[in-house]
């Protein structure tokens, strides 16, 4: 298996979505769209500044296959703002109010998904990951029945043979900071959904901690076991297991001594951190140290797909979020 997304996603994008990216002026968001618009993925829309906009892209070698929205001149921004008014009226929201906040760029490409005229939203690269989070779920909100929001990696290895699986999910690795027991279970779930919807692979969910099966007791411990346990309740048909430390769910002989009988132990492709310390550092080590391909934050329970990027991606980071987006919005039609 290699790192290529075309071995990663169930989707092979066929350029019939619409993808809206919210910092258009960025050299690395031209270079993607280019690139992503070139490769035939999807329709792309880049947001900010008509004049800055058109700058980077034709930088980045467009030629007029990108499209531009710039909301100060967008005739789509009265129609946004009448429908955002309406939706937060009850929490105070004005017509002034809406108009000003979906003339920023990221609360705007958010107003495109929600209205349907794009399939899902990207940005990141520039904004901090709360301006972000704050445009998607104000604009768009959370999918029905959906309790937290929470975002996900995947730790993509290449030829890794020695490995269970090349494709894991790393979660929550950037969002969620200290989870208690019942969100624990939220965002196991969710990753869950995500691994088979985005994937196709049935979900192996390690719930991990310092313990293995009560070999350390702590209230940290604790909380980890009763959010496996809570898993099992609400999801009895997905294979879950924990307390689990890191080798235990990954390494086989390691799972068999320590989980003997465990139908996750050794074999686990979607970890479950016990908090944002843990998972951000997590990924980042089996980014650096680890040579893996590290595809997020992506973002699970919204309405409609929108996802964050770090600050510090670069353009082929960015053609990789857009191809999990696409992937999201098939998965949502």
């Amino acid at each position: 298996m290699t790192s290529s997304l075309s071995d990663i996603l169930s989707v092979v994008p066929d350029g019939s979505k619409t993808i809206v990216l919210s910092e258009g002026s960025d050299a690395r968001v031209a270079q993607a769209a280019v690139t992503a618009s070139s490769a035939g993925m999807a329709k792309i829309v880049c947001v900010g500044d008509a004049a800055a906009v058109r700058a980077a892209l034709d930088a980045a070698g467009d030629t007029g296959t990108v499209a531009i929205e710039d909301p100060a001149t967008s005739d789509r921004l009265q129609r946004y703002a009448e429908a955002y008014a309406d939706k937060r009226a009850k929490k105070g929201m004005t017509l002034d109010k809406a108009l000003a906040e979906l003339s920023e760029p990221s609360f705007f490409a958010a107003a495109m998904v929600a209205a349907g005229d794009a399939d899902g939203t990207i940005g990141g690269a520039v904004y901090a990951t709360p301006d972000i989070i704050r445009a998607a779920l104000k604009v768009i909100g959370t999918a029905p029945g959906t309790a937290l929001l929470s975002s996900f990696f995947f730790i993509v290895f290449d030829g890794r043979d020695d490995l269970p699986s090349n494709v894991n999910i790393f979660s929550d690795s950037g969002l969620v900071i200290d989870p208690d027991a019942s969100e624990m279970a939220d965002i196991a779930i969710a990753s869950a959904g995500s691994m088979k919807g985005l994937t196709g692979i049935d979900p192996k969910i390690a719930m991990l901690s310092f313990s293995t099966k009560g070999s350390a007791r702590h209230m940290a411990v604790t909380k980890v076991a009763d959010a496996t346990d809570l898993v099992r309740e609400r999801r009895p048909d997905l294979d879950v297991d924990g307390e689990l430390q890191f080798d235990a769910a990954l390494v086989p002989a390691i799972g068999d001594r320590k989980a003997p009988g465990s139908p996750v132990a050794g074999v686990a492709n979607t970890f479950i951190f016990p908090n944002l310390d843990a998972g951000n550092i997590g990924y980042k080590i089996a980014q650096r140290f680890g040579g893996a391909k590290a595809i997020g934050p992506i973002l699970q329970g919204l309405a409609k797909p929108a996802n964050d990027l770090s600050r510090g991606c670069s353009a082929q980071d960015i053609v990789d979020m857009i191809a999990v987006t696409i992937a999201q919005a098939e998965g949502s039609a």
